[in-house]
């Protein structure tokens, strides 16, 4: 039986494990919940005959490696399964967003990005096993803080993917079609602090130095330094300074985004941010942050890894495409090593973090058979 004949016969498997952990709430500040819903994948991988590794942490969920070890005469170096639990939904959303199956789209907090792709892990697993395939060692790493920037997992991430012949990153693909990422932006996240001196607005101004202002120059030369034809874009999303109207502003905050498709342009802008001086007389401006994940470029190496899936899907009859996006994963820490990286390989649908998300049942059942194949083929 062919794996996408075998994952058809097990859709309401699939179904019933992509339920099964989305209403397993998981939000990133929620360790009790996370660790929860880790307990259940881990008793899952255990009864399929993984050996389980923990890494226990204070502040975020405990992070998970499931490992298989490689059967037959398959190559004894391991791939690498990545996916995350954590969701940007509170504890609660459940009840107002419950999973469901309407025809060929099921819904649910979380489902999209990524829970959908846990439940085709599990499957992919169960098939491998029921037909006896042959296949590489597999490490799967279950993270729970990505939707932070991996803050704490970034170690193991690349500690794993350096051992690895391959890297399948169980991403959302790109709506609408699906296409699986071979390219990412990187990104940056920085913290402005500026300090004036406070005075009274109307009585001596003269005596103040007003953070705000300096604010306001700061953020046109924050723009200033975005590129979009390079891809590159500054972003000031947050601000908050001062007390009263009548006050001059002693003190501002501003939050930076930083996207950047390569990493020359990361370097470039980087630099520039860090180097910021005051425009204002009298203020002081600090600095916090720096690139939290470095680009994932379009390189030979991740073209190469694309062919081979592609190849390994029309074998299934599935037609991928690819494509890119300027969200950042996980699978950036992994390309930016040189290992080959497939990434977007979760289920097709759309919505993530939004009120509309969902996946297509179809793509669910298909993408599950292209990830057995993957395992196995690779």
């Amino acid at each position: 039986m062919s794996l996408l004949d075998a994952m058809r016969e097990r859709r309401e498997s699939l179904l019933a494990t992509v339920g099964e952990v989305v209403r397993r709430e998981s939000p990133s500040t929620e360790k009790a919940a996370l660790d929860h819903l880790s307990d259940y994948i881990r008793e899952r991988c255990r009864a399929l005959g993984a050996q389980i590794e923990v890494h226990p942490q204070t502040g975020y969920g405990d992070l998970t490696v499931a490992r298989w070890s490689g059967t037959g005469s398959a190559d004894p170096q391991p791939l690498l399964v990545m996916t995350h639990i954590d969701t940007v939904w509170p504890l609660g959303t459940i009840e107002r967003l419950p999973f469901r199956v309407d025809d060929d789209i099921a819904r649910g907090p979380g489902i999209f990005d990524m829970k959908a792709s846990v439940a085709m892990m599990l499957e992919a697993m169960t098939v491998i096993r029921e037909q006896g395939l042959a296949h590489r060692p597999i490490q799967w790493l279950i993270n729970t803080e990505e939707e932070l920037g991996s803050p704490v997992s970034r170690p193991l991430i690349e500690e794993l993917a350096r051992k690895s012949a391959y890297v399948l990153c169980l991403e959302p693909p790109i709506p609408p079609h699906g296409a699986l990422k071979t390219f990412r932006k990187g990104v940056g996240q920085f913290t402005m602090h500026i300090t004036g001196r406070a005075a009274h607005a109307g009585a001596d101004p003269e005596k103040g130095v007003s953070a705000i202002q300096e604010l306001a120059c700061q953020i046109q030369y924050l723009h200033s330094l975005s590129d979009p034809a390079l891809g590159t874009t500054v972003n000031v999303g947050v601000v908050h300074g001062g007390t009263r109207p009548n006050v001059v502003a002693a003190s501002a905050v501003a939050e930076i985004d930083l996207r950047v498709a390569s990493s020359r342009e990361a370097e470039r802008v980087v630099a520039s941010i860090l180097a910021i001086r005051p425009h204002t007389p009298g203020a002081e401006v600090r600095i916090e942050g720096g690139l939290n994940r470095p680009p994932m470029e379009r390189t030979p190496t991740i073209v190469a890894a694309f062919e081979r899936a592609r190849e390994i899907g029309a074998w299934l009859g599935l037609e991928l495409q690819e494509g890119g996006t300027g969200g950042a994963s996980d699978g950036n820490f992994t390309a930016a090593l040189g290992v080959p990286t497939i990434d977007g390989l979760g289920c097709p649908g759309d919505g993530g973090h939004a009120e509309h998300e969902h996946i297509r049942v179809t793509g669910l059942v298909e993408r599950a058979a292209l990830l057995a194949g993957l395992l196995t083929e690779l």
